[in-house]
């Protein structure tokens, strides 16, 4: 069977090994000696002035939109994960969807000022698949309009645009290190943000709000990492140029071998370091991707529909169409994308696909 993905495993001895340092010092959450260090060779590795490493990539999300007390309604793209509109809603705030840039597949820039109200708080954009949002128009519209900014960069571990770590821009940046991500904790996440006074708000609000062990800063929840989580990290990041650089490989098979004259690729933004993280191809028509995708399975090779549907779709909001998201999303599919992948594989892939469209 080939999945869309497989989480890449560091020899067991190796996480054992570091995972034994825990066990010595009784100590697995808490922000034990692990996370400590798990966050500094993160802090250097990405060139961030801070990072808090967290137990999964949505709950940075949630607390981001917390410690910067959004209210009222928060521009978003429908083309994303379900967590990035799902945490707006269980913050309490109200997703207003902008369509998507034809190009990048990111949220378009140009549509954001329309969406405006008196009621706008802020914007929560996602890098989709690791491809950067126009940070700087997004930054003079937030600035304009006196708003916060929010990015979603669960796919962008490793991304760089215009020589910085994409986790820079914005007021706060999140990201996920689930097992499917390019680097990984087993599941995990993180959040950055470049201000001290916020650094500290966030970071409290992720440890139920301490200030000690018998005071409080204020209201927090748990959302601390693990040192078991830590040690999948600290056993996997030593590996990460070459994980990245098998799978730059397996999208070099897919370039040279795939027809292009009769399927679309994403277009990486201009200044970007693209981390090579997911593989989506668009199709003419939903019924071609459908064909493609039955054959595939048929081969037991499994893509994905990412992200499919749309969430402006979602049952507990109120529908409405989104054009350019709701066709690209009809029409996308993800890719077999891991560090094992072979040419061979992705050829007898790129063969089926050819034969379909």
């Amino acid at each position: 069977m080939t999945p869309v993905t497989k989480t890449f495993l560091p020899p067991q001895e190796e996480y054992q090994a570091i995972l034994k340092r825990a066990w010595q010092a009784g100590w697995i959450t808490n922000r034990g000696q692990l996370v400590l260090e798990l966050e500094e060779k993160l802090k250097e590795r990405l060139q961030v002035p801070n990072i808090i490493c967290t137990t999964n990539g949505t709950l940075p999300l949630q607390i981001a939109i917390k410690a910067l007390q959004l209210k009222g309604e928060i521009i978003t793209t429908p083309f994303s994960y379900v967590a990035t509109t799902s945490s707006i809603v269980w913050e309490g705030c109200t997703p207003v969807f902008v369509d998507i840039h034809p190009k990048y597949l990111t949220i378009d820039e140009t549509k954001i000022e329309e969406a405006i109200t008196e009621r706008t708080s802020a914007i929560l954009a996602t890098h989709v698949y690791g491809n950067p949002c126009d940070v700087e128009s997004i930054d003079r519209i937030a600035k304009k309009h006196g708003l916060k900014v929010i990015y979603d960069a669960a796919h962008c571990f490793g991304v760089k645009y215009k020589g910085r770590s994409i986790f820079e821009y914005g007021d706060v940046s999140t990201c996920s290190f689930h097992a499917t991500k390019i680097f990984h904790t087993g599941e995990g996440g993180a959040l950055f943000t470049k201000d001290p006074e916020l650094y500290h708000k966030l970071f409290y609000h992720h440890n139920f709000g301490h200030k000690g062990k018998e005071d409080f800063y204020g209201l927090g929840i748990n959302s601390k990492m693990s040192e078991l989580q830590a040690a999948m990290g600290l056993a996997v990041l030593p590996y990460f140029e070459n994980i990245q650089k098998q799978r730059r490989d397996v999208i070099s098979f897919y370039d040279q071998h795939l027809d292009f004259s009769r399927l679309l690729k994403v277009t990486i933004r201009e200044s970007a370091i693209w981390n090579y993280s997911y593989y989506p191809i668009i199709f003419r028509t939903e019924k071609e991707l459908k064909k493609v995708k039955s054959r595939l399975e048929e081969n037991n090779i499994f893509p994905r529909r990412y992200f499919f549907p749309t969430l402006n779709k979602l049952n507990y909001l109120r529908k409405k169409n989104i054009p350019l998201a709701d066709s690209i999303s009809k029409r996308v599919l993800c890719l077999p994308l891991f560090y094992s992948l072979r040419e061979k594989e992705a050829i007898t892939i790129s063969e089926i696909i050819n034969s379909e469209v």
